[in-house]
């Protein structure tokens, strides 16, 4: 990497430094090779280590680099193009869903989403993680949050490993009447980090989707994905996608 004169820049100094890296990236360096830590860099460059911190943080929210736990900053691969609702008005674990179960719980919902589902703040719903992975990599956790009122029929008796089968057949008993989404850039919980192998506050994609039956609320799902690995659109048909583009169709477009 060369150094450049960000003194005299108008933008802001990381804002210029994120665009001499973005091309360094292009042209100097291969997906998943490891960066120069952040000392060197910030002295190549001139800039103070915080300068170079705001930089890097830009360029993995863009997706050109991410932070791996014992190996440090690499650069990313194109993001993976990945269906997220490919088929409106159906319940989870439904059809086609591409996600996986990994378990179920009874716990009390957070404030926001039991605010939504009409529960008490200390009444436990089950509480349904699944996970969806692409080419061996994990690029999404979910939580779905089913109130008991929504599965009156299941029964208390349930091992583990029926819990998760059996709230989402019941689920699946109900009537679909609509259901809507929410698109919002956060930060990675610690469990979710742990989920998505990210550090604790990287940045995260999180769908929020509720679903309609009985004239209420009957379930909500809180879906995090890695925003280094996914990229939203919505389409024409209303569902949302995840396209896949290269970094030069990127430029491109911009």
């Amino acid at each position: 990497m060369g150094t450049t004169q960000l003194e005299a820049a108008q933008e802001p100094k990381y804002w210029h430094l994120k665009t001499v890296l973005n091309d360094a990236l292009d042209s100097e360096f291969e997906v998943g090779e490891i960066l120069p830590n952040e000392r060197d860099l910030a002295a190549r460059f001139g800039v103070a280590r915080a300068t170079l911190r705001q930089a890097l943080e830009q360029l993995e929210l863009e997706g050109r680099l991410q932070r791996r736990r014992g190996v440090g900053t690499t650069v990313a691969p194109p993001r993976i193009g990945v269906p997220v609702g490919p088929s409106a008005h159906t319940w989870p674990g439904a059809g086609r869903d591409a996600w996986a179960t990994v378990g179920c719980a009874e716990a009390v919902a957070p404030a926001q989403i039991a605010s939504v589902l009409g529960t008490g703040s200390d009444e436990p719903v089950h509480t349904v993680r699944r996970q969806r992975v692409i080419q061996g990599q994990q690029i999404a956790t979910e939580l779905l949050y089913v109130p008991a009122g929504s599965v009156p029929d299941l029964s208390g008796m349930l091992s583990p490993a029926d819990h998760a089968p059996a709230v989402l057949r019941e689920l699946h008993a109900l009537a679909l009447e609509s259901e809507d989404r929410s698109v919002e850039l956060g930060s990675a919980r610690a469990e979710d980090a742990r989920q998505l192998d990210r550090l604790p506050g990287a940045p995260v994609l999180v769908v929020t989707t509720r679903y309609f039956a009985g004239g209420r609320v009957a379930a909500v799902s809180v879906a995090t994905y890695r925003a280094d690995t996914c990229r939203l659109t919505f389409g024409d048909s209303g569902t949302l996608e995840v396209l896949h583009q290269e970094p030069d169709e990127d430029r491109a477009a911009s």
